[in-house]
């Protein structure tokens, strides 16, 4: 099949029955904000074909709208409201509460935080993110110290623990939420895969039982197991942070592909 193929897709056989498709971005669609093979093409004949789809990411680098610019600009259909992303999710809530907040985020994901009182001595949440190579010891510890006043509390931008960067594999922000977790004595409010309130949220929006709807990843613990503990179809791809140890762990996802063009046939 050529990149302009135009002919009806399907999805293959192994995908019986489901309606709706929930894609991870990095590492699965896009590689360093390139797409990966004929993702793009791929995504366009998904959406010919009428089949509803929706992105769910850990990205917590920059806005759902700055995501979905940059997504349009590398050839997929794609509009903000089709992306689920920690930082619009934690800037909603916290807008919700009236909330302050400590933001430990970077500059791309402010705008979904507009409207959130940011502050830091009086902060009613510290709000961590992936802050890459930003990070900083002084920065952590400013954090610890405004939890452990007490009265703080502390929301965490997903708990992935690495991803795949330009330089190699690099931690996410799961590490540095489990270690104010564990200085702080407190539990974190997670926005973000693993956790199962995401993906219902996605299931919610797309409007199919979660039997009919396939989430696509490259992270076998973040992506595929939880999307499977709440009754979605688990689709595994070899892109990304992808290794072959991932099959050896004992968990069987109930598809695993070399990437995502391997989605559909016809």
């Amino acid at each position: 099949m050529s990149p302009t193929d135009s002919s009806p897709a399907r999805l293959v056989t192994e995908l019986d029955g489901v309606r709706g498709i929930v894609f991870d971005i990095d590492g699965v669609l896009c590689e360093r904000d390139l797409p990966i093979g004929r993702a793009a093409d791929t995504l366009s004949r998904i959406v010919a074909a009428g089949i509803p789809f929706r992105l769910l990411t850990n990205n917590t680098s920059k806005s759902r709208r700055l995501l979905a610019k940059n997504l349009r600009g590398a050839g997929f259909p794609v509009e903000a409201e089709q992306i689920f992303a920690p930082p619009h999710a934690a800037g909603e809530y916290l807008r919700g509460k009236k909330a302050s907040a400590f933001l430990l985020v970077q500059d791309g994901s402010i705008e979904d935080f507009a409207g959130v009182d940011q502050q830091e001595s009086e902060a009613d949440y510290v709000v961590v993110g992936d802050l890459g190579d930003d990070w900083t010891f002084e920065m952590l510890n400013r954090a610890f110290r405004i939890l452990h006043r007490g009265d703080a509390e502390l929301i965490g931008l997903g708990r992935t623990r690495y991803w795949e960067a330009p330089t190699g594999l690099q931690l996410d922000a799961g590490p540095f939420v489990a270690a104010l977790e564990y200085a702080a004595a407190i539990e974190a409010l997670v926005f973000g895969k693993p956790e199962p309130a995401i993906f219902e949220a996605v299931i919610h929006d797309l409007g199919l039982p979660a039997g009919n709807i396939a989430m696509i990843g490259d992270d076998i613990q973040s992506d595929v197991v939880p999307a499977m503990g709440v009754g979605m179809r688990g689709v595994l791809v070899r892109t990304g942070k992808f290794r072959d140890a991932d099959l050896d762990r004992g968990i069987e996802p109930d598809l695993v592909i070399d990437s995502v063009d391997d989605l559909i046939t016809g």
